[in-house]
């Protein structure tokens, strides 16, 4: 008995002063991957909308006209360690992304694996990769990367698509 209190004392101890890691965050989680969006809560939410926004602002970093937020700690979305995120757009368009720390094939493979089912309508084109899958009206998911050697770092996120 006293020597299972004393390993359970040193493994309390050990995981105290192991390094952190990074945890995904089911918030971005929920944005990056079109199960929630702050589109929506404009009209539908806006508590929620400015109870997440909060966060966001409480979690990252926003340093001056930067259309990114650094981590303020560890985090990761399907395990890839996050690097920025977008709050307003993925690439060119409006929407929620967050830019990790993968090739396109390692950001696919996490992404299809949390899903449960693959991302279609890929494409490559002008020395970009990309993948889209759409999820709800006005909502694709998107994974996007340059060609290799250049697809270090991928972008994943939810594009609000609009009606003209």
């Amino acid at each position: 008995m006293k020597d299972a209190w004393l390993a359970g004392l040193l493994l309390t101890l050990l995981l105290g002063v192991m390094p952190a890691r990074g945890a995904d965050d089911p918030r971005l989680e929920n944005l990056a991957l079109c199960r929630d969006s702050w589109l929506e809560w404009k009209t539908s939410d806006p508590a929620k909308l400015n109870s997440v926004a909060a966060y966001f602002r409480f979690a990252f970093t926003h340093t001056g006209n930067d259309a990114f937020a650094t981590p303020n700690a560890p985090t990761t979305l399907g395990s890839l360690k996050v690097t920025r995120i977008f709050p307003d757009s993925v690439g060119m368009g409006v929407g929620f992304s967050a830019q990790v720390d993968a090739t396109f094939d390692e950001a696919r493979k996490a992404i299809e694996q949390r899903l449960g089912k693959p991302l279609s309508q890929c494409e490559a084109s002008d020395g970009m990769r990309s993948c889209g899958l759409p999820i709800a009206a006005q909502r694709t998911l998107v994974v996007m990367s340059g060609d290799p050697p250049d697809d270090r770092v991928t972008l994943i996120g939810c594009y609000y698509l609009y009606e003209k």
